[in-house]
């Protein structure tokens, strides 16, 4: 058996990049939610631009989570 660790490492690397970026990206999409709370809580709108922005962080990880489970289910 033969392991090619540099392709080992570059997989785990990128595993890691996506997850730090899945995990940020839905942060966003958390705080985008709680600014539109707290707009509409203030009474100083309705807060749409912070909803479609968390939006767009939501279906960013969606489209994520469903490519990876596809280049799963594709082997």
């Amino acid at each position: 058996m033969n392991i090619k660790w540099a392709a080992l490492a570059e997989t785990a690397g990128v595993s890691l990049l996506v997850t730090v970026a899945v995990v940020a990206v839905f942060a966003l999409g958390n705080l985008a939610l709680s600014h539109r709370e707290a707009a509409v809580a203030a009474g100083t709108g309705r807060g749409v631009p912070a909803l479609v922005a968390a939006g767009v962080c939501f279906a960013a990880c969606t489209a994520v989570v469903l490519y990876g489970i596809s280049l799963i289910a594709a082997k």
